[in-house]
């Protein structure tokens, strides 16, 4: 008696062990099939790519020269937008502040600065960052460096460890730029920039959500491309001659992860831009599955009465 008893023991905690070791090891193969879809992307792009993957849930990540610097180009600007709340949180500054458009404020790619009233129209800060963010409006931006201090800016990148992540010149400062001076980061950093700031560790609670807010306003970029509409997104890309970037947080319920795609040295820009929609809806597909899904594998859509 006492031998069957412990025979049924053992094989009770067999089959309880199985059940997540299986569910696991069904996770994995998903997980495996996304490096692969990263690294089939790499192999056939003619340019060079960085990515970092990070799941928001679990901490897992997928790195492919996650730690090669590469030209921010706008993306950039998640961290001029970053210092601005910082510095309104310790009260440095109010979002509300009005700032008076000048003459001198203006550069090209400025669509909605270009078209407002020197000397007459005032606009507040957190209106200069929307425009920032929606339209990557470069004046707005040039606006905001100056306001929060370009030094200010690298000094939170220090604070939180980004050593290779600079703003080094304004938007459109060909000067600066052809001298070498460009904005970088890398897509490890820009991951774990992202990372801190979904997870309060750069802002209060009510200032992480207000940043959020601004980086999920609407844009044309390329994480979003292929990804469903009504998908929150919070990202910003960049684009320069040769050089295409994402970086941002997709808000999948019970899923959200980090996701930042960096290209450079492109033949075609066109191809950069598709390698990073098409990572990103490769990373989406996965984590659309595992956030709906049960143990199992097994997915219950809304009306779906199948048995």
């Amino acid at each position: 008696m006492l031998r069957s008893i412990g025979l049924f023991l053992l094989l009770a905690t067999a089959c309880a062990q199985t059940a997540p070791t299986t569910a696991a090891s069904k996770q994995q193969l998903l997980w495996q099939k996304l490096e692969s879809t990263v690294n089939d992307v790499d192999h056939n792009l003619d340019g060079v790519l960085g990515v970092a993957i990070l799941d928001l849930a679990s901490g897992r990540k997928i790195l492919l020269h996650a730690d090669e610097v590469f030209p921010q180009a706008s993306s950039i600007k998640v961290a001029v937008l970053a210092e601005l709340y910082r510095q309104a949180q310790a009260g440095k500054l109010k979002l509300t502040d009005l700032y008076t458009v000048q003459a001198n404020d203006l550069v090209p790619d400025s669509d909605i600065m270009s078209g407002l009233t020197p000397g007459v129209t005032r606009i507040t800060l957190r209106d200069l960052a929307t425009m920032m963010v929606a339209v990557s409006d470069n004046s707005a931006t040039n606006v905001l460096i100056d306001r929060v201090g370009m030094e200010n800016v690298n000094a939170l990148m220090d604070s939180l460890g980004l050593t290779h992540t600079r703003l080094r010149r304004k938007m459109m400062d060909l000067k600066a730029a052809g001298e070498g001076r460009e904005n970088i980061s890398t897509p490890e950093e820009m991951m774990v920039l992202l990372e801190n700031l979904y997870r309060g560790k750069v802002l209060n609670l009510e200032m992480t959500a207000e940043f959020f807010k601004v980086l999920s306003t609407h844009k044309q970029s390329f994480i979003p491309r292929e990804l469903p509409e009504g998908l929150r997104i919070a990202n910003k890309p960049g684009e320069l001659e040769g050089v295409r970037n994402d970086s941002g947080v997709v808000f999948v319920e019970n899923r959200p992860y980090v996701i930042c795609a960096m290209t450079t040295y492109l033949h075609h820009e066109r191809d950069g831009e598709e390698a990073i929609s098409s990572i990103s809806a490769a990373a989406y597909r996965m984590f659309d599955r595992l956030a709906r899904a049960s143990e199992y594998g097994r997915v219950v859509s809304p009306g779906n009465s199948s048995r």
